[in-house]
């Protein structure tokens, strides 16, 4: 089923949530799915809102840099109202249901890298971007931006073709765009359920990361870093071991995986 078949209606129909995705607004074509999701949670939109476009043409990863969201690829937006203490799990609840929704409608094992993307055989698939507004101990809003190379051929994009692939360059046929994205809701939903009820997916989260044990660079800011990727914290933060070996905490930054 391609993109073509793709509704707010055909997206919510039966969908199996409590929230999450019980409201859709689809866009065949729009700038950026986390501005609208953005605009619509300070309007007071209800919880698990979702803002899916057909294509994105203004797209943005981590750091204010480009995501390509060309037709074939989901990109969709969650609005949630999460407490502080969740902020954190996000992206590991994130990253975990694209992990699932994956094998679950393609067979095909992923791997997260720390800290947003997720990996087929090594080349990344999915970019994930968490944005908050938080004033004092209240999250007003947190949204929770996802893109996934689907049906698309990544040597057709020769910005991304280096290190990027596509479900069904790896699968060698097409995917269900909605099949995908219903399924990537429920996931979603169950996670974050999970985490409102005191459960963990820590613990999950790391023991899909490729990075750990890893020779990695990492550029945290100004920072660069080499080391030995130790471990991660509960907070997400990557702990990395120097040469020196001395162990430092990192909350944010790019990790480059070293041979």
């Amino acid at each position: 089923m391609g993109e073509n078949s793709l509704s707010s209606a055909s997206i919510t129909d039966g969908l199996e949530t409590q929230f999450i995705g019980q409201r859709v607004i689809y866009y065949p074509r729009l700038a950026s799915t986390m501005e609208v999701a953005k605009r619509e949670a300070r309007l007071g939109a209800a919880e698990g809102t979702v803002i899916i476009a057909g294509e994105q043409t203004a797209g943005r990863g981590r750091i204010g840099r480009f995501w390509l969201s060309p037709k074939g690829s989901i990109a969709l937006s969650i609005i949630l109202y999460p407490s502080l203490v969740y902020l954190p799990s996000l992206i590991m609840l994130a990253s975990l249901a694209v992990v699932h929704s994956v094998e679950a409608v393609t067979g095909l094992k992923s791997q997260v890298k720390w800290p947003n993307d997720v990996l087929v055989n090594g080349r990344k698939v999915c970019g994930i971007l968490i944005e908050s507004d938080v004033l004092g101990d209240t999250v007003v809003y947190a949204i929770i931006g996802i893109g996934v190379n689907v049906n698309l051929r990544a040597s057709d994009f020769p910005e991304i073709s280096q290190f990027a692939t596509s479900l069904s360059d790896e699968l060698g046929g097409g995917i269900s765009l909605l099949s995908l994205i219903r399924r990537l809701l429920i996931e979603v939903e169950g996670l974050y359920l999970t985490l409102l009820a005191g459960g963990s997916i820590y613990e999950e989260w790391r023991d899909n990361l490729v990075t750990l044990g890893k020779k990695v660079k990492v550029e945290s800011g100004k920072n660069r870093y080499e080391g030995i990727a130790e471990s991660v914290a509960r907070d997400g933060s990557l702990l990395l071991r120097q040469a020196n070996g001395s162990l430092t905490k990192i909350v944010a930054g790019d990790v480059t995986l070293r041979n």
